[in-house]
């Protein structure tokens, strides 16, 4: 099955009636055509030769089902899963299914505020499904109801004696009538004046069936849409020179040269808007080259003659800031926050019978997206239109609207395909600077950053440092937990209070909160001109590798298995509440851990040649643990085997989660093995792939095992970075083990690997 794409198209009303005329039998579920004149048409409404849908559902009169998929698909697979959802409760044939991304749904509401027609629309946070559920299972009840209804009255058979089945609807005495023989009646029945209840689970028939991506055939044959690859005749090709500084201004500038090449148009200067916050404006101040071609906008670009003047920030390096967050750490200082306080730490120590303490670095990191930024925009006086790949439409429209001031009806985006997120595109910088652009020049503009803009010009991960210490009871019971962390807030700048900055560095809810009686967490605030913005798993990936590190160092100090060290600390099966409301099930989180230990072969922890290392986490009501297999061939590292184990509740796609489980494991071990992002004089060091390496085939394992627990009497959670804490922590402790069999003793690994 692969996805449509092309572009809407705007109709008078009067054409709009004409040829819906000459279409008419397609059932339209959950879209407003009151005012076709005043907003673009998504062609697929208007017959089977266009290739583009804007709303959930349509049913064309052969049967032809197509189905929008609402959130942008970063690569987690949403654009399969999320429609699945609306296809199972519709008991379409998947077969006759085509999917094709949505949009942003926005319309002007009474009091002109945006309306938004869709729903929610966010991709690749790891709460597609969830945020979903209960929508999408609706839209699909509500196009089955039209159906059955209209089959209902045609067939003399009441409505609630009928079942539906693969695009049909079928009688007690047999008779069949197809949903494409259905869709001119149903089209005219009124709505129900109550929602349709939803399938119950025991009538699903494509939720938890294996399902192919949608997009999968277009990817592999080099067809697939991204928005780098879109085109407009009149638009100019932008391309910009970031300041190496944040913080800092442009001294002189001589665009001559640059207005001497060919093609070359327009140079102009961009500035960040005086207090907007960071991901809503400029990222850092800029020259923009605008030219009839790439070739010419680089050229122009390399021509200019400028000069920057450093901010307060030239002085900064990492290394600086590590040193600072060290001292810190190590110093009397009070926290900037104290997370959480159970018991009394102090008063624990008292009754130590051992005490361990350890430190952890986490490198800067980038995003890395492998589509660079780029945003097309139009902006006319009355319409502003957008092919942008973002994870967040609506916040997206947000920057567009306050930079036009236009309505929200006249603001259309559309959100092709995306090159990977991992939460650098829930910021919106280089769409601001797009529409700028369009703006200035009164011309399309198709905004393009190089990748050395994107390494240099990131809303990065901050580095941290943690320091942990642990007491131990004469039982080997963990008694009291202190976990010190020092970092710069993800938030700073983003207008969210003082007291709340840590809140995207440390969660007091994560492993081993809730296990240990007297529990202590301690942020410490650094600062840094650096961006900072959201990235994937943030802040699972840095707090798991640390926590679950330190456990194996715990193990390691109480000569005792890991795997044992872990069962004992999460105590036996039950139910913990949270402090954010949900709860930690201890026995769902030992039976992950437990089934990756069985598969890897942990019963010869000991006694293998090869190191086995373990981990586990809990996230957002879902569990997930690793079990990692490592060599040591000379000083060549080695990935044997790697296994994860996840419990996600009902699962939608097991093939997508497969997929997302492998891929993030992946990406955790690459970042693991090789990547940090540094800075000197303020400047970043990492400008390409060659400075910023990720993992090659021959570092990476051959596959990863997954194991999916099934779980069907809950409902389903996401996955799309679900696997990422775990990873790196398995594979540091197998590396602890594997180099204890080297030397016959276990050194600790602070300096063997720079994990993140």
């Amino acid at each position: 099955m692969s996805a449509r794409t092309s572009t809407g198209i705007r109709l008078s009303r009067r054409r709009f009636l004409q040829i819906l005329a000459g279409t008419a039998g397609a059932l339209v579920v959950g879209v407003r055509m009151a005012h076709a004149d005043e907003s673009p048409l998504p062609p697929e409404w208007l017959g089977n030769h266009f290739h583009e849908l804007g709303a959930y559902v349509r049913i064309d009169a052969e049967g032809n089902v197509l189905i929008g998929a609402r959130d942008p698909d970063t690569g987690t697979g949403v654009a399969t899963s999320l429609p699945m959802i609306i296809a199972d409760e519709l008991d379409a044939d998947w077969n006759r299914v085509s999917v094709v991304q949505l949009g942003l749904g926005v319309a002007a509401g009474a009091d002109g505020q945006p309306q938004w027609t869709y729903g929610r629309q966010r991709g690749g946070t790891g709460d597609s499904i969830p945020a979903a559920w209960a929508d999408l299972r609706q839209a699909g009840a509500l196009a089955r109801w039209l159906l059955t209804q209209a089959a209902a009255r045609r067939l003399g058979v009441a409505a609630d004696r009928l079942r539906c089945e693969a695009g049909t609807v079928i009688a007690p005495d047999g008779r069949r009538v197809t949903y494409g023989s259905l869709v001119d009646d149903a089209s005219k029945l009124d709505l129900p004046k109550q929602a349709p209840t939803p399938k119950p689970p025991e009538r699903y028939t494509l939720i938890g069936k294996p399902v192919g991506d949608t997009d999968a055939h277009a990817i592999v044959t080099g067809q697939a849409k991204y928005a780098i690859d879109h085109h407009e005749a009149e638009a100019l090709v932008a391309v910009l020179l970031h300041c190496p500084w944040p913080d800092g201004t442009l001294a002189r500038i001589d665009t001559a040269p640059a207005l001497a090449v060919k093609g070359v148009v327009k140079v102009m200067q961009l500035k960040p808007e005086p207090g907007q916050p960071p991901g809503q404006t400029v990222i850092a101040p800029a020259v923009a080259v605008l030219a009839e071609n790439t070739w010419a906008a680089l050229q122009g670009r390399d021509q200019l003659k400028l000069e920057w003047k450093p901010g307060a920030s030239a002085a900064a390096s990492s290394g600086a800031l590590e040193q600072q967050a060290t001292a810190l750490l190590d110093g009397q200082a009070a926290p900037t926050t104290r997370v959480r306080d159970d018991g009394d730490v102090e008063k624990a120590g008292k009754h130590a019978a051992r005490r361990f303490e350890a430190s952890y670095y986490q490198p800067w990191l980038a995003h890395a997206c492998p589509e660079p930024m780029n945003c097309l925009a139009r902006i006319d006086k009355d319409r502003a239109q957008l092919v942008v790949p973002s994870q967040a439409p609506q916040q997206a429209w947000a920057v567009v609207q306050r930079l036009t001031g236009l309505a929200p009806g006249q603001i259309e985006i559309r959100v092709p395909r995306v090159g990977g997120g991992y939460g650098r595109r829930l910021d919106h910088d280089y769409v601001a600077e797009a529409v700028m652009l369009a703006k200035a020049a009164n011309r399309p503009v198709r905004l393009l950053w190089t990748r050395e803009q994107d390494f240099a010009h990131d809303f990065y991960r901050s580095a941290s440092v943690h320091k942990i210490s642990a007491i131990i009871d004469r039982k080997r019971n963990v008694i009291a937990w202190n976990q010190r962390l020092a970092s710069a807030s993800a938030l700073g700048g983003r207008g969210v209070p003082a007291d709340r900055l840590w809140s995207s560095e440390v969660l007091p809810d994560q492993l081993p909160a809730g296990l240990v009686p007297n529990y202590r967490s301690d942020w410490y605030a650094l600062e840094s001109a650096l961006p900072r913005g959201p990235h994937r798993a943030m802040p699972h990936l840095a707090n798991a590798f640390a926590a679950e590190s330190f456990v194996d160092e715990i193990a390691h100090q109480l000569r005792e298995d890991p795997l044992k060290t872990r069962l004992r600390l999460l105590g036996e099966p039950r139910t913990i509440a949270l402090k954010n409301g949900g709860t930690l099930d201890t026995g769902r989180l030992r039976n992950v851990l437990q089934l990756v230990a069985d598969r890897i072969g942990w019963k010869n922890w000991l006694r293998s040649v090869n190191g086995l290392g373990i981990a586990c986490w809990h996230m957002d009501g879902a569990y997930v643990a690793h079990a990692v297999e490592t060599s040591l061939q000379g000083d060549k590292l080695g990935i044997a085997r790697v296994v994860c184990a996840v419990d996600v509740g009902r699962v939608i796609n097991p093939l997508g989660l497969e997929g997302q489980v492998a891929g993030a494991t992946l990406d955790a071990l690459s970042t693991a093995l090789n990547l940090a992002i540094t800075y000197k004089d303020g400047q970043i060091q990492q400008r390409d792939w060659k400075d910023y390496p990720l993992a090659s085939m021959a570092q990476l394992p051959d596959k990863v095992e997954v194991i999916v627990v099934p779980d069907d009497n809950r409902p389903p959670l996401g996955a799309s970075f679900l696997a990422m804490p775990t990873a790196a922590p398995a594979l540091a402790n197998s590396v602890f083990r594997v180099s204890a069999v080297r030397v016959r003793r276990l050194p600790l690994m602070k300096e063997f690997l720079r994990l993140s």
